[in-house]
C-alpha cells in the first residue's frame, strides 16, 4: 500500500508545491514554519539531528503521496507534519498505515515508551484516525494558534508502546 522512505532535499520542491496557503501550512506544520514554505526551512529540519523526515510513497506506482516527520523529545517522540496531499488518496486507510509505520519506526529506533502528536480540534477525521491506531487525548495539554481572526485549539494525543504493540498484534 504505502511505505515511508527518507525525505531528502530533492523532495522539497514537490512538498512545497502542495502547500497552497498559510492556513494549509499551519494545519500541516503548526506555527514553526512560516508561509511560504521554503527549501531553507526544510533544510533546517533535515540538519536537525532530533528530526527524521519521511516521504510517503505509494508502492503501487512509486509516486510520492505525502510527508511525515518524527521529532525526538526528552521523554517522548512526536509525530508531526503529516500530510497526504491528494484528497483522492484520503479515506483509503493510508493515514492509519502511515501512523502505524511511524510508530513502528519510532519505537524501534528510539528508547521511548510514549509517542505523541498534536492535532487541531476541528480536524475530526485525523483525530478519529489517530484514535483507531490507539492514541488518546491528553486533556492536560492544549495549545492555541492564531490565524486571520480565528484561534485554533491544538490537542495533544499520546500512545504508550504497549498499547501500540497490542493494537499491532
Amino acid at each position: 500500500m504505502i511505505e515511508l522512505q527518507p525525505f531528502t532535499i530533492n523532495d522539497a520542491s514537490e512538498l512545497i508545491s502542495k502547500i497552497k496557503n498559510e492556513r494549509m501550512l499551519l494545519q500541516f506544520a503548526g506555527p514553526a514554519y512560516h508561509f511560504p514554505l521554503t527549501t531553507e526551512q526544510l533544510e533546517e529540519d533535515l540538519t536537525n539531528e532530533k528530526r527524521t523526515l519521511f516521504k510517503i510513497v505509494n508502492r503501487a506506482d512509486g509516486k510520492i503521496i505525502g510527508h511525515a516527520q518524527i521529532f525526538l523529545k526528552e521523554e517522548t517522540f512526536l509525530l508531526g507534519r503529516i500530510l497526504i496531499w491528494d484528497e483522492n488518496n484520503r479515506g483509503k486507510g493510508y493515514g492509519k498505515k502511515v501512523m502505524q509505520q511511524l510508530l513502528r519506526y519510532g519505537f524501534d529506533h528510539f528508547d521511548k515508551e510514549i509517542a505523541e502528536l498534536n492535532v487541531y480540534d476541528w480536524n475530526t477525521g485525523a483525530i478519529e484516525c489517530y484514535k483507531k491506531v490507539g492514541f488518546a487525548i491528553d486533556p492536560t495539554i492544549r495549545n492555541e494558534a492564531k490565524i486571520d481572526q480565528e484561534t485554533w485549539v491544538s490537542l495533544n494525543m499520546k500512545i504508550h508502546r504497549k498499547t501500540f504493540e497490542i493494537q499491532e498484534s
